[in-house]
């Protein structure tokens, strides 16, 4: 990406599989954890929740099965000319602003069944941040 070729499905799964090993371990140790990676298609979060088994099987999880992780995917949603901007004030950032097409031409937004909440970029970061952080209270007083 940092010479300004988009990243491929090959080059992006192995890695969505050590972050979901990352988050296996984690949940197994009892902790929460809040990661942050652009999932842009839906069989990429598949792979974050349930690993390479996701890749394996395109089949939806069967009821009463446990292996997939519960997540809540925060989508962050805004006009391309807002994150246009905010790409071209980032100082040595590996994502060159050029890539932003390729981003938005293999995002797939987030739908049901899927976990998730849209939360609009146009907002202030202190608003995004309280946005999501009240998505994961609220969750986790439902899962008590």
């Amino acid at each position: 990406m940092s010479e300004g070729i988009p990243l491929n499905d090959e080059d992006r799964i192995p890695w969505l599989c050590e972050l979901h090993d990352i988050l296996r371990r984690e949940d197994s140790s009892r902790q929460d954890v809040v990661l942050a990676c652009s999932a842009l298609k839906k069989m990429y979060r598949r792979v974050l929740a349930s690993g390479a088994s996701a890749i394996e099987s395109n089949q939806p999880e069967q009821p009463g099965e446990n292996s997939a992780l519960k997540i809540l995917f925060a989508h962050l949603d805004g006009p391309r000319d807002i994150i246009a901007g905010r790409l071209e004030k980032r100082k040595g950032h590996f994502l060159p602003p050029e890539l932003l097409k390729s981003q938005f031409d293999t995002l797939e937004p987030p739908s049901a069944p899927e976990n998730f909440i849209t939360v609009s970029l146009e907002k202030s970061l202190p608003e995004i941040v309280l946005e999501i952080e009240n998505a994961i209270f609220q969750g986790e007083a439902l899962l008590d």
